[in-house]
């Protein structure tokens, strides 16, 4: 027996309409749309431009002080990075479209070019700062080759260790060839400049691709071991270092001194409490506390916003976090659970050291905070990486076919579609 639905404006029409509203207004309505297959494309999409769009208000805001003090005009910082999250748009826009097994294949020549400028670094073209040379001068542009280092890991680990599932619990298949020689060389030049922050996301890149893959534990140990020696070697033999590793413990707490950006940075978030001194407001932007706008922009940010805001851009992240986890977690292709694995370590380690940095759990490194500090080369990469992520996820089967199965909007109602018709 077939039943039919009641016709519309009838009783029983408007008590089916009311029934599913109820249905899917409850709490596990939203359950059920996070079972969606098109749920972490979406929600990927969302963490992204709102991060983008909300670094982009909070580096105008940040820098405005600055960027007048140096160059006469209050945009000069927030124009270039505007310029580049242009950039990175389009970098998403065409990373997006290419289909996972092209990014695998494009996995060894990304890391040789990385390569490749990152030895460039010690050219006469490359530039220093702060004591990290970690930089290649083109005149109207610095660009930093590190910022390519971190994908070309992800995906050339990812790319390998998929092809050597089944003998990962041999050390030789674990060394050969991802790290050693890719990843040994790649970290070698950057530890080489003396850039501490950046080895240490370098080596969540692959510590993250190696414990996806499935690498015994005991293998992370020896690792770990040998990672913080040369760590602590290169605080030891820096003084810099060595002096904010002093602030971090206590020891030196001179507001004149090297233990400036820690203070200030706290005393900005103090200053903006629970609900901040309002959008603009900041008084440690008036050059008391040093890059507001790139490595203590969350100073800024809570300072301004708060701990709303605070809170906001750290959900943001693990928001990002856990749409990673999602495509890791779901994908049935081996590679493209690794390479996001990597892309995640990445991202979310370096949100943590900036975070920890500024909030004082960990010693001033000198990472920014992806997507909101300002800097062109970490922007355009970190938005690549992400456009990759949205890749995969729009490639899955499941969100792939239902993508195609929604009904595309009409620019133009029928009607006016329909060609004209000459009256005779």
């Amino acid at each position: 027996m077939t039943t039919t639905a009641p016709p519309r404006g009838t009783v029983g029409a408007r008590a089916q309409r009311a029934a599913a509203l109820v249905r899917d207004s409850g709490p596990t309505a939203w359950l059920r749309r996070l079972e969606s297959p098109t749920t972490t494309y979406y929600m990927l999409i969302a963490a992204t431009s709102i991060l983008v769009g909300f670094g982009l208000i909070m580096v105008l805001s940040a820098s405005a002080i600055v960027s007048l003090a140096n160059t006469s005009s209050s945009y000069t910082v927030f124009r270039s990075q505007l310029t580049f999250a242009a950039l990175g748009t389009v970098a998403i826009l065409i990373a997006v479209r290419i289909p996972p097994h092209l990014w695998k294949r494009l996995a060894l020549p990304m890391m040789v070019i990385a390569i490749g400028l990152q030895a460039l670094v010690f050219s006469p073209i490359g530039s220093c700062q702060s004591g990290n040379c970690n930089w290649i001068d083109l005149g109207p542009f610095v660009v930093q080759p590190s910022e390519i280092l971190k994908l070309a890991l992800a995906l050339l680990g990812a790319a390998i260790l998929s092809k050597k599932r089944r003998v990962l619990g041999q050390f030789r298949h674990v060394l050969v060839p991802y790290v050693v020689p890719f990843a040994a060389v790649a970290i070698g030049l950057v530890l080489y400049g003396e850039d501490l922050g950046t080895v240490l996301i370098l080596g969540a890149v692959v510590g993250a691709v190696l414990w996806a893959a499935g690498v015994p534990a005991r293998y992370f140990g020896f690792a770990g071991g040998l990672f913080v020696a040369l760590a602590v070697a290169m605080v030891v033999y820096s003084p810099n270092r060595l002096g904010r590793f002093d602030v971090w413990l206590g020891r030196d707490t001179d507001p004149f001194g090297i233990a400036r950006q820690s203070i200030h940075g706290r005393y900005a978030l103090a200053d903006g409490g629970w609900f901040g001194l309002g959008l603009g407001g900041s008084r440690e932007k008036w050059q008391w506390l040093s890059e507001p706008h790139n490595d203590f922009i969350f100073a800024i940010i809570g300072e301004e916003l708060g701990l709303g805001g605070t809170l906001l851009v750290i959900a943001l992240f693990l928001m990002v976090a856990y749409c990673s986890y999602r495509i890791v977690m779901s994908s049935s292709d081996l590679f493209v659970r690794l390479a996001t694995a990597g892309i995640m370590g990445w991202i979310i380690v370096q949100a943590m050291i900036n975070i920890g940095s500024v909030i004082g759990m960990l010693p001033v490194i000198g990472v920014n905070l992806p997507l909101v500090s300002s800097g062109g080369s970490s922007l355009i990469m970190t938005m690549t990486a992400l456009g990759i992520l949205i890749s995969f996820a729009r490639h899955e089967p499941d969100c792939a076919a239902e993508l195609a199965a929604r009904p595309r909007r009409r620019l133009l109602p029928s009607r006016a579609r329909r060609p004209l018709r000459r009256r005779v």
